[in-house]
């Protein structure tokens, strides 16, 4: 892979933690709204402009992604932002409770990307890919990291930690408890020494920011059509903002799903048509069913949970997508039972990630609906999917802590006042 060093646009260390937040995508509008408001020097202004617009403003219009533009100016200018003079790779350790993991920032080539060195295992939806190009168009730069894991090297890892025993550029903790730890690899033979190991790393493959990844294809696609005979490779839009974690160190929690009602069954109608499913449906409870292994799940509707599991004779075989739990609900449940044909366009479904507690898939679902928690999908998993050159369901894997935006930025061109499809 080539996985190589830039000059970052980058928080002062006196302003990192107020200006770091949580991706752009984990955030609804009103909450984006709240935060920034609460925050307003914080990245997300940037990040999600229309926070600058009345509620019903049109949040795609170029007006807000001129807004985007002017706030990282702004931040230029008065001296939130510095700009490294050097080339150099950073580590970017998280850590909460008793989890750590460390990636290395770096610029990862978009011809790996489309050439399949970089594996992908979703779909990315246009409407979403268009924000995210109008947002790199209108600032020039690539603002959000790609979450990228690898196979673990020994090597790599001895080099990654004999760099963190310098003095890191940044060490803060953050408002969901997370602490941020950055150190800057700038000495030549430090940059060298990791260049070289990233060169011989067969592949990555994306745990988070599919859209980003898209978004930043089809900038780069545009921006060497338009060089034409004066392209070199060597500009900046040719290669992605990236974070490469191995893969040992990477938490991967449940994504659980709420459909907002029972496709008209009654609660016996739905219990019925589960089991017919080739699920072994247990008694309801009042106990929320947290999974605890592959093949379970829990159900709540009308009040009450019950555990499901797999019947006998209905296991999955070795297929790297059918043997996933998502797969198994989406197929047999969702898509049959409760009419969810594509869950990525489907208004009747949500999905509730991370930790948030099983109360809220029951406040969700109410009275009318039903929800499933789910057993977390596993690296190795997702691994076996993307290298079939496969797709999960969406949704199918949250990974924690999330990596902040902001601390790493790279520009790749002059910003632009008009945006193309």
């Amino acid at each position: 892979m080539h996985a190589l060093p830039f000059a970052c646009l980058r928080p002062t260390p006196d302003h990192a933690a107020e200006f770091a937040a949580l991706p752009y995508d984990v955030f609804d509008r009103r909450e984006a709204a709240d935060y920034v408001a609460s925050h307003p020097r914080s990245f997300l202004a940037i990040d999600r402009p229309e926070t600058a617009f009345e509620p019903g403003h049109d949040m795609y219009a170029p007006e807000v992604y001129a807004a985007a533009r002017r706030i990282l100016e702004e931040r230029a200018a008065d001296g939130t932002l510095m700009r490294d003079p050097n080339k150099c790779y950073y580590l970017y350790r998280l850590a909460q409770g008793g989890h750590s993991q460390t990636g290395i920032v770096a610029a990862c080539s978009l011809d790996d990307y489309t050439g399949g060195a970089i594996k992908r295992h979703e779909l990315t939806r246009r409407d979403k890919e268009d924000d995210r190009v109008r947002h790199i168009e209108a600032t020039g730069c690539q603002t959000g990291p790609i979450f990228l894991a690898y196979r673990d090297d020994p090597t790599l890892a001895f080099l990654v930690d004999a760099a963190k025993k310098a003095e890191p550029l940044y060490d803060f903790e953050d408002g969901e408890g997370v602490r941020q730890t950055v150190w800057r690899v700038g000495r030549p033979e430090a940059v060298e020494a990791l260049e070289l190991m990233l060169a011989r790393m067969g592949c990555a493959y994306i745990a988070d920011g599919h859209h980003r990844a898209a978004s930043a294809a089809r900038v780069c696609a545009s921006m060497r059509e338009e060089a034409g005979a004066t392209l070199t490779g060597e500009e900046p839009f040719n290669q992605l903002l990236c974070v490469l974690f191995p893969a040992s160190e990477l938490t991967v929690l449940p994504y659980n799903r709420v459909v907002e009602d029972t496709n008209g069954l009654s609660p016996e109608e739905l219990v019925q048509a589960v089991e017919a499913a080739g699920f072994e449906v247990g008694e309801p409870t009042a106990e929320p069913v947290e999974p605890a292994e592959k093949g379970e799940f829990g159900m709540y509707a009308a009040g009450a949970w019950r555990k499901l599991r797999w019947a006998a004779g209905e296991l999955p075989g070795d297929d790297p997508v059918t043997s996933l739990d998502t797969s198994r609900l989406q197929d047999k449940v969702l898509s049959p039972v409760l009419g969810i044909g594509d869950p990525r366009l489907d208004p009747r479904i949500s999905f509730v990630g991370g930790n948030a507690p099983l109360a809220e898939l029951e406040r969700r679902a109410g009275e009318k609906g039903v929800a499933f928690s789910l057993f977390a999908t596993s690296v190795g998993e997702l691994m076996r999917v993307a290298d079939a050159g496969l797709l999960m369901p969406p949704k199918s894997t949250w990974f924690e802590p999330k990596l902040r935006s902001g601390l790493f930025i790279r520009k790749i061109a002059e910003p632009r006042t008009e945006f193309r499809a």
